[in-house]
């Protein structure tokens, strides 16, 4: 009997330049990669190995630049329908002029939005997407199996941080009272979310985190409740912290201390927890952090829209902390791309105590790829170009007019101008070819985003 053939489709990609972002930041100034099935076979200098198998695409990359997929820390999908709006508010002003229109929100709004966010991260080089939803207003709708149902239908993988408040402007807190879900309500929610959607394999495409909005938005309850599922259903744990000096002063007349000492009182720190933002941390919020391994997701341009500060991610990183990059929601970054974040990362950390040593570019790079993988849990399976992971990665066109005087690629990607992706891959399919998304209808989208934002306005003019 002849031997069977070997089943597992191989692409091939050549003669490119690869940042693998690995431990020790190994690159390849000419290499090679071999995608057999949904992993990385094999990465090295020069060619790939003779003989390979059932090869169904081989690519010339040469001009190009290889890194691991970008992976988003924090969004909030359903704000793409509400984008240029308060344009000149500080966070709680924003919240307070943003919160009554977003109560009005329902299915297919949200659905179209997570549709928008997600075509604008995936063509711009993002393969691991994550979205904080937390506003459920009754009747709305299953607004959790919408946003999961868009990610799958793009082809990127996906972690749902299943949010939720249920403190009211009547409680002390920022959302108007019809905006908020009830203490048993959100914890039933959540709970029933991760039941039927959370796959904890390793090649998992759908990921659930316990995720309670803020400290001004949730009650103490609801946090300490939180984590109690979370841990006992084997989840990760999401919220935003130390976003703003008013949130910190809201903890300290609330509660009697500041944010950081609140999560830990409340059991909100550990390495399955990560937090947005942590703009305004002091020498003793960092030390906990690094001890606990607790995470933060920095959004360099929302904390500059929204007037909130310039995290310490310097000391974070120089702690050990695990530091990741996040869009945030639209609303509070127009733009919605992941790959302008690790210019504006470096750029505005440099603005900071530790100026032109604050990061450089291979730094940046790391904290959308690697820094990304640790704070979802996830640094064993995506992040960096290994043999063994999964087969997330995107092929950067480098040699236009943009970016062909830039003798190191790295440096061309995060200094330049955002890069065109020739191909983006996720569990080793296509996502985006020749810098358009081939899992989806751009056009589509624009048109069907458009129009939830204008039912949107208008439901929200007449309530």
């Amino acid at each position: 009997m002849a031997p069977s053939a070997d089943p597992v489709s191989r692409i091939v990609i050549e003669n490119v330049a690869i940042a693998t972002v690995d431990a020790h930041d190994t690159e390849y100034a000419s290499g090679h990669l071999v995608v057999a099935g949904n992993r990385i076979e094999s990465i090295g200098a020069g060619p790939a190995p003779q003989g390979l198998r059932n090869v169904v695409r081989r690519i010339d990359g040469t001009g190009h630049l290889a890194t691991p997929g970008l992976i988003n820390t924090h969004h909030h999908f359903y704000q793409w329908i509400t984008r240029g709006m308060a344009t000149d508010h500080n966070l709680f002003d924003w919240l307070v002029a943003l919160y009554p229109t977003w109560a009005r929100i329902d299915e297919p709004m949200v659905r179209a939005a997570a549709q928008g966010s997600l075509a604008m991260m995936a063509r711009g080089g993002v393969t691991t997407a994550m979205d904080h939803h937390y506003v459920y207003p009754r009747g709305s709708g299953d607004l959790s199996g919408a946003i999961i149902g868009a990610a799958r239908d793009m082809g990127v993988r996906f972690t749902l941080a299943r949010g939720s408040m249920d403190r009211s402007v009547k409680d002390g807190g920022l959302p108007p009272d019809f905006a908020v879900e009830t203490l048993d309500g959100a914890l039933a929610g959540t709970e029933a979310t991760i039941d039927a959607h959370h796959d904890a394999s390793f090649d998992s495409m759908t990921q659930i985190a316990a995720a309670p909005c803020s400290p001004f938005s949730i009650s103490t309850e609801l946090l300490r409740q939180g984590a109690e599922l979370a841990r006992r259903k084997g989840v990760r744990m999401h919220t935003h912290g130390s976003e703003t000096v008013e949130e910190e002063k809201f903890c300290h007349e609330l509660f009697g201390m500041g944010p950081t000492e609140y999560f830990e009182s409340t059991g909100w720190l550990g390495d399955d927890v990560w937090m947005a933002h942590c703009v305004h941390m002091n020498d003793s919020d960092i030390a906990a952090f690094a001890r606990t391994g607790t995470g933060v997701a920095h959004c360099p341009s929302s904390n500059a829209r929204l007037a909130a500060g310039i995290a310490r991610v310097p000391d974070m990183l120089a702690a050990g902390v695990p530091v990741g990059l996040g869009v945030d929601g639209t609303a509070s970054n127009e733009s919605g791309e992941l790959h302008t974040e690790l210019r504006n990362a470096l750029l505005i950390n440099r603005l900071g105590a530790h100026r032109e040593k604050a990061l450089d570019a291979r730094q940046a790079l790391r904290l959308g790829t690697h820094g990304g993988a640790r704070v979802l849990g996830r640094a064993d399976q995506i992040g960096s170009l290994e043999p063994g992971k999964l087969a997330d990665l995107v092929l950067w066109k480098l040699d236009t007019l943009a970016h062909a005087s830039i003798a190191d690629p790295v440096t061309a990607l995060v200094f330049g101008a955002a890069a065109p992706v020739t191909l983006s891959l996720v569990d080793g399919k296509p996502v985006v070819e020749d810098n358009h998304l081939i899992t989806a209808d751009e056009d589509a989208i624009a048109r069907a985003t458009r129009d939830e934002a204008r039912r949107l306005a208008r439901i929200a003019a007449g309530a």
